[in-house]
C-alpha cells in the first residue's frame, strides 16, 4: 500500500534536515554563543571587517571565555 513508504520517507527527511541543524549549532557553540556571521552584501562584509579591526583581537567577536584567558 501507499503508506508503506512513510517510514522510509521519514528517515530520509530526518537525514536531510539533521546536518543543517547540527552545523548551525556547532557554529553557535564555537562562536561564543552567537550565530555565524554571514556577509551577503559588500556592506555587511565591510561591517565584519570593521568589527575585526576594532576588537583588537583580530576576531569579529569577543567571547567572554576568551577574555578571561588573557
Amino acid at each position: 500500500m501507499w503508506y508503506e513508504i512513510l517510514p522510509g520517507l521519514g528517515v530520509m527527511t530526518v537525514c536531510l534536515i539533521l546536518p543543517g541543524i547540527v552545523t548551525a549549532q556547532v557554529h553557535k557553540f564555537t562562536n561564543g554563543g552567537k550565530e555565524k556571521r554571514v556577509a551577503r552584501m559588500p556592506w555587511q562584509w565591510y561591517l565584519v571587517e570593521r568589527d575585526r579591526r576594532v576588537s583588537g583581537t583580530g576576531q569579529h567577536f569577543n567571547s567572554k571565555g576568551l577574555e578571561n584567558i588573557k
